[in-house]
């Protein structure tokens, strides 16, 4: 039996995977919630492909991944790089010596981590996040991965909150995003 393929609309697929929760984690917040789209293989699958796909095989060494909802969508990128993953922490979730970048939030500060021997000299990184919003996050992992000898070659994220404005906070990297609402 031959089965007809489909054209599946990803934007739209995504859209419709992502649910809104209101006042979470803190009054006034609305939290973006991906667990929907990573139950329907479809949808999650369609992300991982798209990332790779934009990107191109063979022109990254390292993904970095940060936590924790961009660890579930930067391992299966990695994999289908043949690159490495490196996971980019909250403070004191690292074993080993690590360095450390503060940044604001939409809603407060938090400082992450990651470990000074991540990355060799020169190695190409792809920092892989679930939401872009007011783009401190992704500074501090840029900023991070130089420290540690890395050179971002792009930022890949699920959605981009373009009202926050975060994509101007990251000066000429390049952002890749699959939704912008």
């Amino acid at each position: 039996m031959i089965r007809e393929r489909t054209h599946v609309d990803l934007d739209k697929l995504i859209q419709d995977r992502i649910r809104d929760v209101a006042d979470y984690p803190k009054p006034g917040v609305v939290f973006k919630d991906i667990t929907p789209l990573l139950a329907d293989h479809v949808a999650f699958a369609g992300v991982v492909d798209s990332i790779v796909n934009h990107h191109g095989r063979g022109t990254v060494d390292k993904i970095v991944g940060i936590e924790a909802r961009g660890f579930i969508l930067a391992a299966p990128v990695a994999y289908h790089f043949g690159a490495g993953f490196v996971p980019v922490r909250k403070k004191g979730k690292l074993p080993s010596r690590a360095y450390e970048e503060t940044y604001d939030l939409e809603y407060g500060t938090e400082t992450i981590e990651m470990h000074v021997d991540a990355f060799g000299p020169g190695e190409r990184v792809l920092i892989v996040d679930d939401v872009l919003a007011t783009g401190g996050t992704a500074r501090a992992a840029a900023e991070l991965v130089r420290r540690a000898g890395g050179e971002v070659v792009g930022i890949s994220v699920l959605m981009e909150l373009s009202f926050l404005h975060g994509r101007d906070r990251l000066g000429n990297l390049d952002v890749h995003s699959l939704v912008t609402v």
